[in-house]
């Protein structure tokens, strides 16, 4: 699973990466995590708000801080 943080480089999206690396840890699984800071491929995302976290291209999440424990669900619901 690829999982993208997409944000500048703010407060709020630090912490979005750090919460899903924890996350990723907790689940013992070999995501690959990346953080997408630029401006154009965000808007690809068709979001308007960061941060953002998107699941396989596809955004779950945009303007909130997520827990680690929200992610996991978010996590475990798509690798159903």
């Amino acid at each position: 699973m690829k999982i993208q943080i997409l944000g500048g480089n703010c407060r709020k999206s630090d912490l979005l990466m750090r919460n899903t690396q924890i996350a990723v840890a907790e689940l013992e699984k070999d995501f690959k995590v990346e953080k997408v800071d630029d401006i154009v491929e965000i808007l690809r995302f068709g979001i308007s708000v960061t941060p953002a976290i998107a699941l396989n291209g596809k955004v779950v999440s945009s303007g909130k801080v997520l827990s680690p424990d929200a992610i996991k669900k978010y996590i475990k619901y798509r690798c159903k």
